[in-house]
């Protein structure tokens, strides 16, 4: 029989974590029949007590492999950490607080055996406010035109992926990884499954606004190099457009004698102006030169602090080493 890895990344989900796991097991047990399984849970170091039930858990349960980090290193590091663990000839990855309905996973698998290598759940509706739903809707969409490769749309992390897919992706060297964009830039056939995203099952988002405006950035910079063309262009247009100035200005005094004085305010507008849109400007050129500094360290994406039912769990996990 094929093999099944539930990649579950937790962090302070102790509300949730129980429920998830008997969610999962009874939605497997009704596939036993063609296939076996694991359940892969990735322990972002919860200060919650999320460790303690995964232990009990995984204590009564060898199928279930629990990895906790040595702090929380973020959830793209802590789900291609759970890929790069996993052994199943798929892998599916689903949020530890049941707003991907593990309901879902026999589709996602009649999906794969019919030649799908990645099966993503599409967000038909999700329960949140308004303006935060049509901001998530206008940044994937920009998103998209923005890169060369084309995202699902609508679609998070919900997914199966197929070993193929994840045999390359572990060699992925990349220091920020953002899945999303990874999975769609290596191609193979993929498929969009739709469903309605339910509200937690408890507990609170890991995700509040500050944090979501870093993962929209870490998207943009990771998917696309037009932030940099941008930064050109503006350069190119707004000298362009100083030269015209400056001809413009040339061509009154020394034929029309107009008075080109703009005044001491102006000048002190356009000086302001042009120190904002530089620094805007250095601000996207840093973003990049930062991800290559971090790249150039060679850090760990995780560091491994203990591992159940997992005996030969590396002490890290690296980005471009194949595990």
């Amino acid at each position: 029989m094929k093999s099944i890895s539930l990649v579950i990344p937790a962090y302070n989900e102790a509300e949730t974590v129980r429920r998830t796991y008997q969610a999962v097991t009874a939605v497997m047990s009704g596939l036993a029949d063609r296939y076996t399984y694991e359940i892969l849970f990735t322990d972002n170091h919860s200060t919650d007590g999320t460790d303690a039930i995964l232990a009990e858990i995984a204590a009564g349960d060898p199928r279930v492999r629990v990895v906790r980090f040595s702090k929380n290193f973020g959830l793209q590091p802590s789900i291609f950490a759970g890929y790069a663990l996993s052994s199943g000839d798929a892998a599916i990855q689903l949020d530890c607080d049941l707003q991907d309905p593990p309901e879902l996973i026999p589709d996602f698998l009649d999906a794969w055996e019919r030649g799908y290598q990645v099966v993503y759940g599409v967000r038909r509706s999700r329960k949140e406010g308004r303006w935060i739903s049509v901001a998530r809707r206008l940044f994937y969409r920009l998103l998209n035109r923005l890169g060369s490769d084309e995202l699902p749309l609508d679609a998070g992390e919900f997914r199966l992926v197929d070993r193929a897919l994840i045999r390359e992706m572990t060699k992925f060297c990349d220091s920020h990884p953002f899945l999303r964009t990874s999975i769609a830039w290596m191609g193979f056939r993929q498929i969009g499954i739709p469903y309605d995203r339910a509200p937690r099952a408890g507990g609170r988002s890991k995700f509040p606004l500050w944090n979501l405006v870093g993962f929209a950035l870490d998207g943009i910079v990771a998917h696309s190099v037009a932030p940099l063309r941008l930064a050109t262009l503006v350069g190119l247009v707004l000298g362009a457009i100083s030269a015209a100035a400056a001809i413009v200005l040339l061509v009154g005094k020394l034929l029309f004698g107009v008075d080109g004085s703009l005044g001491v305010a102006t000048i002190a507008l356009l000086t302001a102006f042009s120190l904002s849109l530089n620094a805007i400007l250095l601000g996207v050129i840093g973003e990049y030169l930062g991800r290559l500094y971090v790249q150039s360290k060679g850090r760990p994406l995780v560091i491994i602090e203990s591992a159940l039912n997992l005996p030969q769990a590396p002490s890290s996990i690296r980005a471009g080493e194949p595990h």
